[in-house]
């Protein structure tokens, strides 16, 4: 998210801490048991592991062997076997077979098992009913937030979205909560917590949080429940990271680049953040803009290359030892993004991205409802999967037909997929003779009504869904124009979905800070049955100057996710914030980073 801002903007807190708060706990874990030990790490914890701990940090500190946690009987001979783990049952399982697996034999070995970021009740007792409770020792690495790049902190937890949202299972909620919490201690006290969601009750651990006189790095801090907007991880990303995100697939801010991205035979793993001069200033930029900049991009190298024609020795010297490293460094990251740029384009233009675009923005507008089906039927029966949002829902005869041709192409197992989809809003089927005012109208009166007590999950769901469109039009999430959007001009937080949407997470979260608070609000919080709240959270006794920087550094925390389209130029087109004296900045905390692919993966069945 990183970009150039304005001379006057309040400086970001160091973040690097939390990767040495994490490193230090957990090398302390690893010296609890002494001696040479072979460490078992969990596939999704390796790449978080890499960015705090690296192998020879590992190794310095007696650990001999690595592997990955692959279910299966394990090869290791060492007599010191250490699991670094999530708090999964099916890995716990197998952790018991391991141990039961040596104690048939009677093999003697010394077991730790770290879960991370903390451990539940439900392993425990698994590991007391397989009889091992007294042969391993277990803790907790409270390894809550990874920064991703100087204003990007993720908890890298894909699970929160489907446990939460999904089966209705709360736990990572107190994770949430205690990674909320470390900030609070480190970087608070936070002035105002504003937020929206059931899951906003992660406030409390700020409220309860120490309250010490200290000079606050974070003023205010917004909390949002992923599935308040479920409509804006479902669109097509076209800004440039979103887009390499959406093919590449990044992982704790790390894109493998392959060959035909290298142009060599090999694969190249590169980091994306803010260090990489060339990547961040096309990061935030609409793809149809990339390729001119990397020409120009490309164009100011040569020129500063032919510089050293024309040098005399001395002046050679100093550009060899000042510039050409340099150069060269950029002209290496220079030609990976162009060769991501020609294999991004490649694919896009194979996968129909212009008419994919098109059918997304008629479903958002509500216009040739048609003709969007009949292109989604196209390419069901292509085996291409797509995951579209019907704002108005589905006919009756077109959400029977789209089921039925799902169903033929990809396998009666995608059943509970559709359930699950429905169960969440993002398939309604229109009733019988059902218009969408009289949806509206029932779910409002529902929503309105305090003794109708409290409605179920999907419910609500429901409700905020079917009230899209009232949504929209409210918050002028659809932007009426009759002039083609100039995308070399952006004008408004629309520009990262092609002028054609403006994200209902970054619009609320705009409207509140504008307005400091929900006033004025109320007909859009019924419509989303939102739990919005505003608290002032804390004050400290530190100096009026520190306490206005800290004004001017704004923490959102996505509880489910967000998108790289969410956390780019959105944050550039406050409006009234960014045209008054002070600047602002944004820091984004979030479960994890997703995308519409993301999304429909955890709405498929574990077992499918």
């Amino acid at each position: 998210m990183a970009h150039s801002v304005r001379r006057d903007a309040p400086e970001l807190p160091d973040f690097s801490l939390l990767k040495r708060l994490a490193r230090d706990q957990l090398i302390y874990l690893l010296e609890q048991l002494p001696g040479k030990k072979d460490l078992f790490i969990e596939a999704d914890l390796m790449s978080p592991l890499d960015r705090i701990a690296n192998v020879t940090t590992l190794k310095e500190h007696e650990v001999d062997k690595l592997y990955k946690v692959e279910h299966k009987s394990i090869v290791s001979t060492s007599d010191q076997l250490c699991f670094l783990i999530r708090p999964r049952i099916q890995t716990v399982k197998w952790i018991c077979d391991v141990v039961n697996a040596d104690k048939a034999v009677g093999k003697f070995r010394r077991y730790k098992v770290i879960f991370c970021p903390q451990k539940f009740y439900a392993c425990e007792t698994l590991l007391e009913e397989q009889g091992i409770i007294g042969d391993v020792t277990t803790d907790e690495w409270s390894f809550y937030l990874l920064p991703l790049d100087d204003d990007i902190i993720s908890l890298e937890l894909p699970e929160f979205f489907r446990d939460n949202f999904l089966e209705g299972d709360q736990r990572w909620v107190r994770t949430a909560g205690s990674a909320l919490h470390l900030l609070h201690s480190l970087y608070g006290p936070f002035s105002k917590v504003y937020g929206i969601g059931r899951c906003s009750k992660v406030k409390q651990q700020v409220k309860e949080g120490e309250q010490r006189v200290r000079q606050a790095d974070i003023g205010n801090v917004f909390l949002i429940d992923r599935d308040v907007d479920l409509v804006t991880p479902l669109c097509s990303q076209v800004v440039y990271e979103g887009l390499v995100d959406d093919i590449f697939r990044i992982k704790c801010g790390c894109v493998e680049f392959g060959p035909d991205v290298t142009s060599s035979d090999k694969s190249m793993k590169v980091m994306l953040n803010s260090q990489d001069k060339v990547f961040n200033e096309i990061r935030n930029e609409h793809f149809s803009q990339v390729f001119g900049f990397l020409s120009q991009k490309a164009r100011n190298l040569q020129t500063a290359y032919d510089k050293r024609s024309g040098m005399d020795i001395k002046q050679m010297k100093t550009f060899v030892s000042e510039e050409l490293k340099g150069l060269k460094k950029e002209h290496r990251l220079l030609s990976l993004h162009i060769g991501a740029s020609e294999s991004m384009m490649k694919k896009k233009t194979k996968q129909d991205f212009q008419e994919m675009l098109k059918t997304e923005h008629s479903l958002l507008e509500g216009f040739e409802i048609r003709e969007c089906i009949s292109f989604i039927e196209e390419h069901i029966n292509r085996q291409v999967i797509l995951c579209f949002f019907f704002p108005l829902g589905l006919l009756p005869k077109d959400y029977r037909s789209l089921k039925a041709q799902y169903l033929q192409s990809y396998g009666v197992d995608h059943l509970l997929t559709f359930s699950n989809l429905k169960q969440l809003g993002l398939l309604v089927e229109q009733q019988p003779g059902e218009t969408l005012t009289v949806m509206e109208s029932r779910v409002g009166k529902l929503v309105n009504d305090k003794t109708a007590g409290k409605l179920t999950d999907a419910f609500s769901s429901l409700a905020k869904k079917s009230n899209f469109r009232a949504l929209s039009r409210r918050l002028n999430l659809v932007p009426k124009s009759d002039e083609e959007y100039d995308l070399r001009v952006p004008r408004d937080m629309a520009y990262i979905f092609s002028g054609a949407y403006i994200p209902l997470s970054c619009k609320l979260i705009e409207q509140v800070l504008e307005r400091d608070g929900w006033t004025g609000l109320e007909e859009v919080t019924r419509m989303i049955n939102g739990h919005e709240f505003a608290v002032t959270a804390g004050s400290n006794g530190s100096d009026p100057r520190g306490r206005s920087d800290a004004q001017r550094i704004i923490l959102v925390m996505f509880l489910g996710g967000c998108t790289y389209s969410e956390i780019s130029h959105p944050w550039l087109f406050f409006i009234k914030l960014h045209q008054t004296t002070a600047c602002y900045k944004f820091v984004v905390v979030t479960t994890a980073i997703t995308n519409s692919a993301r999304v429909l993966e955890s709405m498929l069945d574990n077992h499918a």
